[in-house]
């Protein structure tokens, strides 16, 4: 391991909470995936797919941030643990529903359920910020360290999801996905050296972590950078599909994430230069550009190509992002102030999922790659826009040396993060 990447873990107990957070994050890339699958695997209908999984990331862009601003309340054992359990038993019940060929109505139902699946990233991420403030080098390499974990989930993710689903049955990728998040969350909040402490109901006063100056920019980049998400790989299945081959969806998807994947790696071994809020609009402006040359393939290598091109500019941004928030939002709501990006991702998603699936359904999934490619202009449209709204963020970024007991930082750092996704 290259020595930034070997300092972050010197603490004890990082390994253990980063290893449980990795097994705890596969549903984020094999719940969504594995629902379209499913539907299109049992009903052959990509809409119905769609609204299905847009349904289950509406309900966690509700229910997310609820839960971590409790987990911030009350500590993440107390909270995770009957979360999960509410997740998984929806899972199940989907499944059998399905299975059963029950109502429509039925499976929307199990979808918000479903939906309530906890940010397991954020809870890293947070335990991360709690060992390493004040470092704001270390603290940069862990969040860059969490983005690739997030892409080695989106890279075994869909392949998993995709191939047990379309090889073995129908149900198998959304059923493994409920077993990871059930021994994730276990391990996860069995380790309570490394967790952080819970702030008084005191602290909470002042509203949402949205509300603080700039979250809204970054909510509404991640809005238009969720929609991009979602559907690439709803086209990414259909275009696969039309072509008669279809498993071989996965194996494009991990091209997607293997390219933000080695990003991140290397930059989480340099210290960036210039402002936080520069990184992070010339980021979301390259995502936008990268989104053009999917729309002119013909073929699934060309694709593969592209969304690894594409891929590159993915996991910097969101190393940059979770730096921002970290220093814009108050420490004692700082899970939810990373929630609140998976929120804006998930909506996203939702959005993207469902427009894709109806785009693909009436012209085909060439054509409806031009869903991602506005969806990327968006967010780059929404960075400019809100640019001078990130101007206070950067400017806390000097050292100053001292305590910020309302932004939670000891000093500041020229880094930033998130992926979360979220990844």
């Amino acid at each position: 391991m290259t020595s930034p990447y070997r300092a972050i873990f010197a603490a004890p107990g990082t390994r253990a909470f980063s290893a449980a957070g990795l097994v705890g994050r596969m549903p984020l890339s094999m719940l969504g995936i594995g629902i379209v699958t499913m539907i299109s695997q049992t009903t052959g209908q990509y809409g119905l797919a769609g609204a299905l999984s847009a349904t289950v990331a509406l309900s966690g862009a509700a229910m997310g941030p609820q839960v971590s601003r409790l987990v911030d309340r009350y500590g993440q054992a107390r909270v995770l643990r009957p979360t999960a359990a509410v997740t998984v038993l929806s899972v199940l019940t989907l499944l059998a529903a399905v299975k059963g060929g029950a109502p429509r109505w039925l499976l929307f139902v199990c979808a918000v359920g479903v939906g309530t699946t906890p940010s397991l990233g954020a809870m890293v991420r947070a335990r991360w910020s709690a060992i390493h403030r004040g470092a704001p080098e270390l603290l940069h390499t862990a969040y860059s360290f969490e983005s690739v974990v997030d892409e080695i989930v989106f890279i075994l993710g869909p392949i998993l999801s995709i191939g047990l689903c379309t090889v073995w049955f129908a149900e198998a990728g959304p059923l493994l996905a409920a077993v990871f998040l059930g021994i994730g969350v276990l391990l996860l909040t069995a380790q309570r050296r490394t967790e952080p402490q819970p702030h008084p109901r005191a602290d909470h006063a002042g509203g949402s972590a949205l509300r603080a100056p700039g979250m809204p920019v970054l909510f509404g980049v991640f809005v238009g950078t969720g929609m991009v998400f979602g559907a690439v790989d709803v086209i990414t299945l259909a275009f696969a599909d039309e072509r008669g081959h279809k498993p071989a969806a996965s194996l494009v998807l991990a091209t997607y994430a293997l390219g933000s994947c080695l990003a991140g790696l290397a930059f989480g071994l340099i210290r960036p230069r210039g402002s936080a809020q520069g990184r992070f609009l010339l980021g979301v402006c390259l995502m936008a550009v990268s989104m053009i040359p999917p729309l002119l393939v013909g073929n699934l290598a060309f694709l593969a190509m592209a969304l690894f091109f594409s891929g590159l500019t993915i996991a910097p941004t969101m190393v940059t992002t979770m730096n921002l928030v970290e220093r814009l939002v108050p420490r004692a709501r700082l899970t939810e102030g990373i929630t609140w990006t998976s929120t804006g991702l998930a909506i996203g998603v939702a959005l993207g999922a469902a427009l894709a699936g109806r785009v693909t359904d009436a012209h085909g999934a060439s054509t409806a790659f031009a869903v991602p490619a506005c969806a990327a202009l968006f967010a780059a449209t929404v960075a400019g826009l809100g640019y001078r709204r990130l101007r206070p963020a950067a400017e806390r970024e000097e050292p100053r040396g001292g305590h910020d007991d309302r932004h939670g930082t000891i000093d500041a750092h020229d880094a930033v993060d998130g992926h979360e996704g979220v990844a």
